[in-house]
């Protein structure tokens, strides 16, 4: 059966088996499975789980997988690379920049039960999956915006689904005083306050985060850290209680003259003499 070829980032397979023609294997890309028709066994991980007409898996590299048919079974496998939704992010919608689709595909629930979709999302799934198929006829497939939404699509049911079966979403319940917060509490730390890092801890994407700070709080990410960052250097420095070279161990600088030369670019003047045009507004 057709893998994922060199730069495709999305392949779609349709196909009928009376016996699945893999053993339990795993692989470097993500599939969506959705059963055409038949019944057998679906054996994913360490689940054994039982599959019909109208059942959809989704697998994820960490997953061993394969199929036992009992009744000769026609799959649709969507195969896409872990950059497919990345290369697309201009297209999505803020909610699924919030949260990755790849990550719906770890959620472990749905390793161990079929997915239980109610009616219109059973049909709705059914005819996207037609239309997927039917498109595949066309050799710019991968890149296709049509597909595309055709496929976040079929996350926006698993997310319906996992709503209705109670399974809490992880990754998208923060607010922006959790951001705030985040930010000065690690404002010592350089790297924890990278946007690849707060990225990481809120787990969102960094271009999600950088677009939706910069809308949350009329202001860059990089300005507002630097401003907090400066603020407090300033407040240290005017309390002349400790030397420049303390206050750069503080706040994650290699030593006293990377301090000041971050500063000067910033404030237009070494922290030596900001403290004493302060010591001196101060008398």
């Amino acid at each position: 059966m057709p893998t994922l070829k060199q730069f495709e980032t999305l392949v779609i397979d349709e196909f009928e088996e009376e016996k699945f023609h893999l053993p339990k294997h795993s692989h470097t890309y993500y599939e969506i499975i959705y059963i055409v028709k038949g019944s057998g066994i679906h054996h994913l991980n360490k689940n054994l789980i039982p599959y019909k007409s109208g059942d959809l898996f989704v697998i994820s590299p960490d997953d061993e997988h394969y199929f036992d048919i009992k009744k000769s079974t026609r799959f649709v496998f969507i195969k896409f690379t872990d950059t497919y939704f990345y290369s697309k992010r201009n297209l999505a919608c803020d909610d699924f920049l919030l949260r990755k689709p790849e990550e719906f595909m770890r959620e472990k629930i749905l390793k161990e039960q079929v997915l239980k979709l109610d009616e219109p999302c059973k049909t709705i799934l059914k005819h996207t999956i037609e239309n997927i198929t039917a498109y595949n006829c066309r050799n710019d497939v991968s890149t296709s915006p049509i597909v595309f939404y055709q496929v976040l699509s079929i996350f926006g049911l698993i997310k319906e689904a996992l709503k209705c079966m109670n399974v809490p979403l992880l990754g998208n319940s923060f607010d922006n005083k959790q951001i705030i917060s985040y930010i000065h509490q690690n404002i010592y730390n350089p790297k924890m306050i990278q946007v690849k890092a707060i990225s990481e801890h809120f787990n969102i994407s960094p271009t999600y985060f950088s677009a939706y700070f910069k809308r949350s709080f009329s202001i860059t990410f990089r300005d507002y850290v630097n401003n907090l960052r400066l603020q407090l250097i300033e407040k240290r420095i005017s309390g002349r209680q400790m030397p420049i070279k303390q206050i750069a161990y503080e706040f994650g600088f290699s030593d006293e003259s990377h301090l000041s030369n971050y500063f000067k670019k910033r404030r237009e003047v070494a922290p030596g003499s900001f403290k004493k045009s302060d010591l001196n507004s101060a008398e």
